[in-house]
């Protein structure tokens, strides 16, 4: 599928593939303040959309490479095996420049209408590739064969979306960030 920014430039083309294991590949452009950057990211998920794996690469930029594992139950390593203890509990990521992250939690939480949760996850910059946690909340207003609508709150700036999905949890429309363009 492909996503273009809802304002500004941005583009992004995604492949995901698996049922047993997801397996995502994107690449991904844009200009963030006047600054272009462009990245090449796979990630890896169980049968549970729980992340096993992400690596992001920066593609003619400054930012290098991020790499990082999970072990589907919050506990992160970087690519040199080392812990990375600050991101415990995490069990999904959100790359800032992709809608398609939103799908992760979407998929793994399972909500049906009324429920909520919030969660909190390894987040990264893009551009910059760094590496925080953030708390989000994803109350699910609709569901059906066809897809559905979840609201995204992030409680800390108070930013609040209500997000639409086909009926695979994958972003159709996320106001004011992106909108996809084509599908097969």
């Amino acid at each position: 599928m492909i996503w273009q920014a809802w304002t500004g430039v941005g583009l992004e083309s995604c492949r995901v593939t698996g049922s047993d294991r997801v397996s995502v590949e994107s690449v991904a452009l844009g200009v963030e303040a006047g600054h272009p950057w462009a990245l090449r990211y796979t990630l890896r998920c169980d049968a549970g959309w729980r992340v096993r794996e992400l690596a992001v690469t920066s593609l003619g930029g400054d930012d290098g490479t991020l790499a990082l594992a999970a072990d589907g139950s919050g506990r992160w390593t970087g690519a040199g095996g080392e812990r990375l203890a600050a991101l415990d509990g995490c069990l999904d990521v959100d790359l800032s420049s992709t809608a398609f992250t939103n799908t992760l939690p979407i998929r793994r939480l399972g909500l049906v209408p009324g429920w909520s949760e919030e969660i909190t996850v390894a987040y990264v910059t893009v551009p910059g590739l760094a590496v925080s946690v953030a708390r989000q909340r994803y109350h699910c207003l609709a569901w059906g064969p066809d897809g559905g609508r979840y609201r995204f709150e992030d409680p800390v700036t108070g930013f609040t979306a209500d997000i639409d999905v086909d009926g695979d949890g994958l972003v159709i429309e996320y106001p004011h960030v992106a909108r996809r363009v084509w599908s097969r």
